[in-house]
């Protein structure tokens, strides 16, 4: 008797909803802003271990000989990443960590115990102009690496694996976690899967991600459907079911995005302006230390 091969198809992720910012704002006075996570909807728990996700630019800035951005102020208690698309940023902090990351790049400063540090538009690009864009993400530490030491790590684009997807589709680049078995150069301190997506108009691709991981997709540009049935446009955000594990997004038009999944933190949040933890008391610490100096400060 010839046996039949049985195959198992993953189930889908379903799309909870496609959402629009929940703010638009400056940060400092170098960083135009469309807050996506948490937005106008979602809760921590929604987006976990994700805690906020901010759309910096499309936005030209003319020539100036005044450097703008954030000046000194604090973190505690989780990481920042930055991922730019155009324009160079320039980051020094009260460990010593410091540099300029530009177009392809990617920043993940571990804050954990605290850290003071600034963000400012690079002096060759303020004095030249140009257009900034990016995303900054914020992602929450374990209350067991909340209090760990302070970690800066710098992915410079050519160090970011890429995948490219048949038949011309577009590529992946890998920044965390991995796909199709190519891992990115991010260490983590909980599963998370963090990708640079470029899809070319009229081809899709099926992601596959980890059921019980909270997962999103930002639109940066163009159009895409996304699981067969709603459209995504620009400066969009699509949020999935954590049940499932197949997510599929088809390009109406070419399309930059950025794909993030990760496994919930199942743990009391507690957060107040630049320091995230598990309880009020750990917060009011928080802000003694920064005040006591504990955090350092930049010479």
């Amino acid at each position: 008797m010839k046996q039949q091969s049985t195959s198992v198809v993953a189930a889908a992720k379903k799309l909870v909803g496609v959402y629009r910012a929940g703010s638009h704002h400056m940060v400092g006075d170098g960083f135009p802003v469309r807050n996506m996570i948490p937005g106008a909807n979602g809760s921590d728990e929604q987006f976990s271990p994700f805690l906020l996700l901010d759309y910096m630019g499309p936005k030209y800035f003319p020539p100036t000989y005044r450097r703008l951005g954030v000046g000194e102020h604090p973190h505690r208690g989780f990481e920042t990443v930055t991922i730019m698309y155009q324009g160079k940023v320039a980051h020094r902090d009260s460990t010593g960590s410091g540099g300029v990351i530009g177009p392809g790049d990617v920043q993940w400063m571990t804050a954990a115990s605290g850290i003071v540090h600034e963000e400012l538009h690079d002096e060759e690009f303020a004095e030249q102009g140009g257009t900034l864009e990016g995303v900054q993400l914020w992602v929450n530490l374990p209350r067991a690496f909340k209090m760990s030491p302070p970690r800066y790590q710098t992915l410079v684009s050519q160090d970011i694996p890429t995948v490219e997807l048949p038949d011309g589709a577009g590529r992946v680049r890998v920044i965390a976690g991995e796909f199709q078995g190519v891992a990115g150069p991010a260490t983590t301190f909980s599963p998370v899967h963090l990708y640079d997506l470029r899809l070319t108009a009229g081809h899709r691709v099926e992601l596959t991600l980890p059921a019980g991981f909270n997962t999103s997709v930002l639109v940066l540009r163009g159009r895409v459907a996304v699981n067969g049935s709603q459209e995504a446009n620009e400066a969009d955000l699509a949020l999935f079911e954590q049940d499932g594990e197949r997510v599929t997004l088809e390009a109406k038009e070419d399309a930059t995005l950025l794909v993030l999944s990760g496994e919930p933190i199942e743990e009391p949040i507690a957060r107040y302006g630049p320091f995230v933890m598990n309880t009020r008391e750990e917060l009011m610490q928080a802000a003694q230390d920064y005040q006591a100096g504990k955090m350092g400060h930049l010479s």
